[in-house]
């Protein structure tokens, strides 16, 4: 975890920029020695972002299946795609 002072914003923006890209990891503002703000990269935000709509959907399905929604085996699953296939090919 990086800590950074709430000066170090303002005077070393670059550096800061270059820190949380390079280490991919938040960096923390600290105002008067207490955490204030976080600051990442675009690219590590988004993969955050990505990551959390995963868990969410993962979520969502665990909620669905616990709500007694249908579910389906391996096998089952396999072979309903094998039959998508089939029908999805174009003979020629």
């Amino acid at each position: 975890m990086n800590l950074k002072p709430s000066t170090a914003l303002r005077n070393e923006y670059q550096q800061i920029s270059m820190l949380a890209k390079a280490s991919g990891e938040p960096v923390i503002i600290t105002n008067k020695g207490e955490a204030d703000l976080v600051v990442m990269s675009m690219e590590a935000y988004e993969e955050r972002e990505k990551m959390l709509e995963h868990r969410a959907s993962v979520l969502e399905a665990e909620f669905s299946r616990l709500a007694g929604a249908p579910t389906f085996s391996v096998d089952e699953v396999r072979s309903r795609l094998a039959e998508k296939y089939a029908h999805g090919k174009v003979s020629g």
